[in-house]
């Protein structure tokens, strides 16, 4: 069974950081493509960063120059290291993992909520 945890989210002051985690289990981590999006409230979820299994990294161009995103796969663990937040980061953030370039499925987690206040 694929089970995919995200935790690290909170509240934050504007222009503070947060990292996010999302612990991967059930699958073969490392050949998966892995992702994070995010939700705000009456919108619809949007990318923010995507991670190849290779290493190759995309972002959405409201978060470039302030969020990375990263991964270890000793630990089947990606992060999401997020600076300079502002208000409208506030939303869930749900991790991805996409084996659909294998031929396979993709798998989401739940979510974990950053809220960023003033």
């Amino acid at each position: 069974q694929v089970q995919l945890v995200e935790s690290g989210g909170g509240l934050v002051q504007a222009g503070g950081s947060l990292r996010l985690s999302c612990a991967a289990s059930g699958i073969a981590f490392s050949i998966s493509d892995m992702g994070w999006y995010r939700q705000a409230p009456g919108k619809e979820r949007e990318l923010v960063a995507t991670i190849h299994d290779g290493g190759f990294t995309n972002y959405a161009d409201s978060v470039k120059g302030r969020f990375a995103i990263s991964r270890d796969n000793a630990k089947n663990t990606v992060y999401l290291q997020m600076n300079s937040l502002k208000l409208e980061d506030t939303a869930v953030y749900n991790c991805n993992l996409d084996q659909s370039r294998l031929g396979g499925m993709a798998y989401w987690g739940k979510g974990t909520l950053v809220t960023v206040s003033s």
